[in-house]
């Protein structure tokens, strides 16, 4: 450990480690510390959803993470049950093989340039760090605390207990917080969570079995919905399973999951841990040289996928923000609009997350005694529930909307464009290049994907091939702003982005379209970079 850094970043959980990978690609010299000697055995997340996928193709990790979870042929359907031999509704859902092939074939925008991944938090963890540790310029510290810290107008000076117990003081330019929902660098700085706190206090039981994914009664599945709340999840490995429960704490909860699952398995429960569901999301995500990320600023119930998810993209929205900052071509507008972009994001999900979580409840509540017993009544009884079933559960799962479809099209570093807003659909994603929005993914007609051409910096798409755009380059040049030029004869590609020229942002978000470069070329770059 140095004296000094360009980044201290608190907290190693997925979005501190992702932050730090990102950070020492783009050459900063970050601190990742975290309190635990290491990383949790908690499944916790287990959705990386495809928009997350991206980014982690992007950093050169997404088969090294597909490796640790669910197979690409595995069932990814999902059940709305009495019990795991009693069902109610079958959710039927693409496997991520079945998905690779349709993102293939898929020619209009409208699909991501990755699946998504079912791969436990306990799964993914290791290989972050592992990537962490590896990346040049990132000093990775398990079993290191954040004792305090103080901020002036150039540096942050934190004080931190080592492993060994011993107190240290180190400085770097910023400090950025991703520690988790009881943040310290949160309430140091004193910032509120708003929304409601403390729903409801949940069990987390997780479980082993060799046998019991292959005799589950109704069927192989990732999520089984019961009708008296509980959730069983199978973990990546297909040997780890979760149940979610209200049940006490103190609760036997071998009879309980064998009365869940009739059948003959081997079963052998690991821990019960309790957890909290939360809709809070921080008053600030910034305060001067200090910044928040991940569940220190937005807690959401699990339900939908939005928690770890809008944890990456806050980080990959900051990251090269700071970089930015580090290297010297950052505005003070540029770091402002980390909070600006991403708190409507976090909202948007909070409620998001909260109005899935109501579609399990909605159908439970239907549940009538008839529809709990076997027999002729029974059958009778849940084939009149299922409709409603199907329908509500889906709130929980289809949510391509927000995963792909949020945008910054309010940003302060971004053109203004006098079209229409983007379409903001919790399920439905409509492909935009308008400026704020993510870039459709979209294949060239010689089989390449576009992402995998784009730049670290910023992107300059020249989709006819031959346009001038010679004075843009040279104001990104002289403002020392790194930037890729790519010449491309793609019709199709222009005809989906609405324009000929697109200027790509580090985090695959649109910062300006046009049908040429702007007269005053000098004006957009400092716009962008936060010095307009």
């Amino acid at each position: 450990m140095h004296d000094h850094y360009d980044v201290i970043v608190v907290g190693a959980g997925p979005a501190g480690l992702t932050l730090a990978i990102d950070m020492g690609q783009r050459g900063v010299r970050v601190l990742l510390l975290e309190r635990n000697a290491e990383p949790g055995p908690w499944p916790k997340m287990e959705r990386t959803n495809a928009r997350t996928m991206e980014f982690y193709r992007r950093l050169g990790l997404a088969q090294a993470i597909r490796a640790e979870g669910y197979p690409a042929d595995a069932s990814m359907d999902v059940f709305a049950a009495v019990d795991l031999a009693t069902p109610i509704a079958h959710l039927r859902y693409q496997t991520v093989a079945e998905q690779r092939s349709w993102i293939a074939r898929t020619r209009d925008g409208t699909a991501p340039l990755e699946p998504y991944q079912l791969v436990s938090q306990y799964a993914l963890e290791p290989v972050l760090k592992s990537a962490a540790e590896r990346t040049p310029g990132v000093t990775v510290c398990f079993g290191h605390a954040l004792m305090g810290f103080e901020q002036d107008e150039s540096a942050v000076s934190a004080t931190v207990c080592n492993a060994a117990g011993m107190e240290i003081c180190v400085t770097a330019r910023y400090l950025v917080g991703c520690d988790g929902g009881a943040s310290f660098v949160r309430k140091t700085l004193g910032i509120p969570l708003e929304g409601e706190g403390g729903i409801k206090q949940m069990r987390q039981v997780q479980f082993r079995s060799q046998t019991l994914y292959d005799r589950i009664p109704i069927g192989k599945g990732r999520h089984y919905y019961l009708a008296d709340g509980a959730i069983v999840v199978t973990q990546g490995n297909r040997v780890d399973f979760t149940l979610h429960t209200d049940l006490p704490a103190d609760t036997d909860f071998e009879p309980v999951i064998r009365r869940y699952i009739p059948v003959d398995f081997d079963l052998e429960v690991l821990r019960v841990n309790d957890w909290t569901l939360h809709l809070l999301v921080a008053a600030r995500y910034a305060d001067r040289r200090v910044f928040l990320a991940g569940d220190a600023v937005h807690l959401v119930i699990p339900t939908g996928g939005l928690g770890m998810n809008t944890a990456v993209g806050d980080v990959l929205n900051l990251s090269w923000k700071l970089a930015a900052a580090v290297q010297g071509w950052a505005g003070e507008g540029l770091l402002a609009s980390y909070e600006i972009e991403r708190r409507p994001v976090g909202l948007f999900n909070r409620d998001a997350s909260g109005w899935a979580a109501q579609g399990p409840a909605l159908w439970q509540q239907q549940v009538t005694s008839e529809a709990l017993v076997r027999g002729d009544a029974g059958v009778a009884a849940r084939a009149q529930l299922q409709p409603h079933a199907d329908r509500l559960q889906r709130r929980v799962h289809e949510m391509t909307g927000a995963e792909l479809g949020y945008h910054y099209a309010q940003s302060p570093v971004i053109e203004v464009e006098d079209s229409p807003l983007p379409v903001w659909d919790l399920h439905r994603y409509v492909p935009t290049a308008r400026p704020g929005a993510r870039l459709p993914h979209m294949w060239l007609s010689d089989g390449r994907a576009l992402f995998d051409l784009l730049g670290a910096g910023f992107s300059l798409l020249d989709l006819r091939g031959g346009l001038d755009t010679d004075d843009l380059a040279a104001e990104f040049a002289s403002a020392g702003v790194p930037v890729v030029r790519l010449v491309l004869d793609e019709p199709a590609l222009e005809e989906i982005y609405g324009a000929p020229l697109v200027l790509v942002r580090p985090d695959l978000h649109v910062a300006w379209r046009g049908h040429s470069v702007p007269g005053q070329p000098c004006a957009l770059v400092q716009r962008i970079t936060g010095w307009g």
